[in-house]
């Protein structure tokens, strides 16, 4: 098979959507080695994770706007004159890895699968301005319609799908997303000392990984940290935005500024060690699609405490705890049952290392393959 992918996130994005994109390439890759993977994507970017992926597999490429007009109007070219491309370069399948499909796509021979993450701006509109909501709503819904197949990442997400958009749900495979492989490997003692003097930790931390935005919540944890013994921090690792300063005020108002570490910018390789480093892992985000960093802490061995609401027990699993997210003193209370009891401590590691091999690389790639073949039936 020869299978397009729009890979304007995988360059250019860092994070979730990016990520996700990413992901995908490498497992499909890894497993599924014979096929042809090409990555289109409307300008060159520095990515140095990206460059890594090409440089291992060779049936892994980059691809951009051939046409002179395309080239200097290549977010068009995304949307419409990519699909004049796809074709002309014999594309079988063409899958849309973050919310979108080309506009006119549907009707060329390609076949399109569209992967949805979430319609949080339908649920929860009030993070977003009006302008951005129609525009999303207007693509992602498009994309739906018009593709063969859509991949939900939760369940949560395909119940959305087919209640804003009215979408049969045989039309819907639900797909989850893992983790990179390095959150599954210890890290070596001398490596978490070097980082724990390279970011200044403490030696107790409950740590949060994730954009610092509103929606997320992580307000929540920083006051339930004023509830637990003073030797206990929180580090916060995410993108700052208006929101983060909300965060340091009340740390500044209540006297815990010196246990609410924020840090940005901190390397993906740098992640795995603040995982293992920490004791517990807190998500207490309003609404996700899915919840990765909950993957992420799942398989590094740490226990999760996460909010209810949408998601997240699915990532989390059944022996994960999950909270009120405008409780915080039940936030605490977690927090304190999981310090004070030593073998539930234990077992929520060991039940969460189990329920997260359910998103295996090696599933993933299966199922996503499994579709595409379907669909060139």
């Amino acid at each position: 098979m020869k299978i397009g992918f729009d890979g304007k996130r995988a360059v250019q994005n860092f994070t979730g959507l990016g990520n996700y994109s990413r992901y995908v390439a490498d497992i499909l890759c890894r497993y599924y080695p014979n096929n042809d993977y090409i990555l289109y994507t409307p300008r060159k970017q520095e990515n140095k994770r990206l460059d890594v992926l090409i440089k291992q597999h060779n049936q892994l490429h980059l691809c951009f706007p051939t046409i002179t007009f395309w080239k200097r109007f290549n977010a068009l070219w995304r949307i419409w004159g990519i699909t004049q491309q796809l074709q002309k370069e014999k594309i079988d399948i063409f899958h849309g890895l973050s919310n979108e499909l080309p506009l006119n796509i549907h009707k060329s021979p390609i076949k399109s699968i569209v992967t949805v993450h979430d319609l949080i701006f339908l649920r929860f509109p009030k993070y977003y301005n009006f302008i951005d909501r129609e525009i999303y709503k207007y693509k992602f819904k498009k994309a739906c319609e018009n593709s063969e197949q859509i991949i939900a990442i939760s369940e949560c997400t395909k119940r959305d799908i087919i209640q804003y958009f009215n979408i049969p749900p045989n039309k819907i495979e639900v797909v989850y997303q893992g983790c990179d492989t390095s959150f599954t490997l210890p890290v070596n003692e001398e490596k978490k000392r070097d980082i724990r003097e390279k970011y200044r930790l403490p030696e107790h931390y409950i740590l949060n990984v994730g954009s610092i935005e509103e929606r997320k919540n992580i307000l929540l944890a920083v006051q339930a940290i004023t509830m637990l013994p003073k030797h206990i921090h929180i580090v916060i690792i995410g993108k700052r935005t208006k929101y983060t300063k909300k965060i340091e005020e009340f740390a500044s108002e209540h006297g815990i500024d010196d246990r609410v570490h924020i840090l940005s910018d901190v390397p993906f390789n740098d992640l795995p060690v603040f995982y293992q480093s920490a004791e517990i892992f807190v998500y207490p985000s309003r609404f996700e699609g899915f919840g990765i960093p909950i993957i992420e802490a799942l398989n590094s061995g740490v226990p999760v405490v996460a909010a209810t609401g949408s998601c997240l027990e699915e990532a989390g699993g059944p022996d994960s705890i999950y909270v009120d997210p405008d409780d915080s003193k039940e936030l605490a209370n977690a927090f304190k049952h999981i310090y004070s009891n030593s073998e539930k401590r234990k077992e929520m590691i060991e039940k969460g290392v189990v329920y997260a091999k359910r998103f295996s690389e090696r599933k993933q790639a299966e199922k996503i393959i499994n579709i595409y073949k379907q669909l060139l039936k």
